[in-house]
């Protein structure tokens, strides 16, 4: 949770027991009990239920979404409210209530109110969104609180249960209230309040969190309201995404984009055809656009009434302009639920692949590959830790971007994506979806190849003849990210791709009687092997000298006492320096990929020619390994979040202050945003933090081939 201080003095004046907004006068909490959150809008520490989970990331989304001013806010304010026909009024809490701006906190200056209400336990049914007209019982509660004539002023209002959303657009006319749905609420300083939640000069960059929520309520609105089966609806959804993002590209300057609905057009027969017609015409040009990623035959299928409630969704979001991890958390977490394979392909938790892409440091200039790269979690990851290397070098790091800074970093971005970012998978399912999380993030498809990465250079699949060019082995990629299929029941059978592998690890291994040491026989050879030992051959393969690698592998590999993992280490040794060795603990992969393995994360740097005969001379002097063991990574078994506690059991809270830019009142500002948030209890980042502690003691061993040392790891 966060607390936000915008150094804005506004008198607060607190009614019928409304918390005011935190300020820089409040004590900042310094630890939680348990069951216990920051309040995101006073400050104090507050039991955590799950309406007020919902009641926390609404209010975030006010302030960064919206640009409401928290001191504008408060939680539980009593109104007075009257039942048709009851002779007497009573009081009602609203769970956030809204005020006019640098006003007081009275009834009469009130002008929105949200209604927060528990995430319903859905189980394992298909989640269904409902319609204004399945929630009029839910919508009378918001209208009371709302009132009729007598908070003429109180014109907006919205019901959430994290699940479904509500906006209420109140008119007072003549001949009473009427109460009309709105696809949205209008920003702080009233742009929105025309006719379109269209034009750039409206659009609002996401929160991370109301993203994922977002993406996924347009997922289950399609599979859910649809019926449509889980993948379908996924790549449905995919193919509106990728047309809003053209859309804004597109439109940028011209201020009328076709990726977009009137706030009321959505509720209308009418309004919905025209919305369709655009968003499927705009779909039209997006294949056109990008034929090596769709294909003439793919259309968008949805009603109308689906298609309206997407746009209505994606259209208020300027996702250009949305930071590269938010985007990256809610597309992954989208794939990640849909994709996952049932051919070994575990898709790498964020936490691991953060850590690795941390440890391996690829540079500008740098081609940066993964040859099996599922959804592109190490690809994606790569873009943002250029980003923020960038901003570090600026200066600007912690502090939000200009105008002018989004547009320049977007621009390096796309152009490494296009020259230097390199994906591959046997999947085509997964080709397509790291291509469109590419273009989500840079504004490109960048280089994603169908094919089998173990039969490479050989193979049928559409995506070899190209990498050919790009990424020949050993020439041109300078690090290379993966996590491979793992297994010995998903075996590679097939010689001719066992073949490539002869004369190095595709070998029947064994001991020898007098000595001992391993040695490969003669007269026999395996007729399979598991994927993820050719794969430590074949990335060592595929960098060049001087490359560095990051591998996932399972744990036996590095310790089995067996000789044909004996054999492996040894071939890893003969052709690479280690660099570090990090062991992760099995809840790693029990909840992202529903495995219990323990696995380690292998680092490792292609050794040169001469650096191998060294090797085999006995020249080689010894050297440093970084080795470490985490035991937590943030989250429990099921999912649940780790935090760090006190000796008595309270959970410590630390309080940072970064820099970020609203809209406040209709001007943007750059303010400070004091941050109280729980201490997450991971030892990722701590790793990566002490593995260039012991890079700056002791140095990356073997030559170093590029010009200008100290590039990357």
């Amino acid at each position: 949770m966060e607390e936000l201080t915008l150094d804005l003095d506004i008198p607060q004046q607190p009614e019928d027991g409304a918390e005011p907004a935190a300020d820089e006068t409040q004590p900042q909490v310094t630890a939680l009990e348990e069951g216990q959150v920051v309040d995101y809008i006073t400050g104090k520490a507050i039991k955590e239920t799950p309406k007020e989970k919902v009641r926390q990331r609404i209010a975030r989304a006010l302030v960064h979404e919206h640009g409401i001013d928290p001191h504008d806010m408060a939680r539980d304010f009593s109104v007075t409210v009257s039942e048709e026909g009851a002779p007497r009024k009573r009081s009602k809490k609203a769970d956030i209530a809204i005020f006019e701006s640098e006003k007081p906190h009275t009834t009469a200056n009130l002008r929105r109110v949200v209604v927060c209400k528990p995430e319903p336990k859905r189980g394992k049914n298909v989640v269904k969104i409902r319609e204004p007209e399945q929630a009029e019982k839910d919508l009378a509660e918001l209208q009371e609180l709302m009132g009729n004539e007598d908070r003429p002023k109180c014109v907006d209002g919205m019901w959430t249960d994290g699940v479904d959303f509500f906006f209420l657009k109140k008119v007072v006319g003549d001949f009473g209230v009427t109460f009309e749905d709105r696809s949205d609420w209008e920003v702080a300083d009233g742009t929105i309040g025309s006719r379109t939640v269209a034009s750039h000069q409206r659009l609002r960059q996401a929160d991370p969190e109301m993203l994922k929520i977002a993406f996924r309520r347009c997922h289950n609105y399609i599979h859910g309201n649809e019926g449509m089966p889980k993948d379908a609806a996924f790549w449905q959804f995919l193919y509106l995404l990728f047309s809003k993002m053209y859309d804004e590209r597109v439109s940028r300057g011209t201020g009328r984009g076709r990726f977009r609905t009137g706030l009321k057009e959505m509720f209308d027969k009418d309004g919905r055809a025209a919305i369709s017609a655009r968003v499927k015409e705009l779909f039209e040009d997006v294949k056109t656009e990008y034929k090596g990623v769709f294909k003439p035959s793919d259309e968008i299928t949805l009603s109308d009434r689906a298609l309206a409630f997407i746009v209505s969704e994606l259209a208020p979001y300027d996702l250009t302009g949305t930071d590269v991890d938010a985007k990256g958390i809610a597309y992954q977490e989208l794939v990640g639920t849909n994709l996952r394979g049932d051919r070994g392909q575990y898709f790498t938790p964020r936490g691991a692949v953060n850590l690795m892409v941390e440890i391996l440091d690829p540079q500008e200039d740098e081609t940066v590959l993964d040859p099996t790269c599922g959804t592109g979690g190490f690809l994606q990851a790569t873009l943002k830790h250029l980003r923020d290397s960038w901003k570090k070098e600026a200066g600007t790091f912690g502090f939000p971007d200009t105008d002018e800074e989004r547009e320049r970093y977007g621009d390096r971005l796309k152009a490494y994506a296009e020259k230097y970012l390199v994906g591959a998978d046997f999947d085509p399912f997964l080709v397509r979806a790291t291509t469109m999380a590419i273009m989500t993030l840079a504004q490109t498809t960048g280089n994603v190849f169908h094919m089998d990465s173990l039969a490479f250079p050989r193979g049928h699949l559409s995506g070899v003849e190209m990498a050919k060019k790009k990424i020949p082995l050993g020439e041109t990629v300078d690090v290379l990210l993966t996590n491979p299929p793992f297994g010995a029941d998903i075996p590679v059978s097939d010689e001719s791709v066992l073949g490539s592998f002869r004369d190095g690890i595709a070998k029947s291994w064994g001991r020898n009687k007098e000595t001992g040491e391993v040695e490969a026989s003669s007269t026999s050879t395996p007729t399979s092997m598991a994927p993820e030992q050719l794969f430590i051959q074949r990335a060592i393969e595929w960098v060049k000298p001087g490359g560095r690698i990051g591998i996932v592998l399972p744990n036996g590999i590095l310790s089995n006492p067996g000789p044909t993992d004996e054999a492996i280490r040894r071939y890893i040794l003969e052709r690479c320096w280690v660099l570090a060795s990090v062991e992760l603990p099995v809840e790693t992969f029990v909840v992202d990929a529903n495995v219990n393995i323990l696995t380690t994360l292998l680092f490792l740097k292609r050794k040169t020619e001469q650096e191998v005969r060294n090797y085999w001379m006995g020249t080689e002097k010894p050297y440093p390994v970084f080795m470490a063991v985490a035991e937590k990574v943030g989250f429990d078994r099921r999912g649940n979040e780790l935090y760090k506690r006190e000796p008595n059991g309270d959970i410590i809270v630390e309080t940072e202050v970064v820099m970020e830019r609203l809209r406040i009142r209709g001007k943007e500002v750059t303010r400070p945003l004091k941050r109280s948030k729980p201490v997450i209890d991971n030892d990722l980042p701590v790793i990566a933090e002490k593995y260039w502690e012991f890079r700056a003691k002791h140095p990356v061993p073997g030559v170093d081939v590029r010009e200008g040392a100290g590039a990357g790891a």
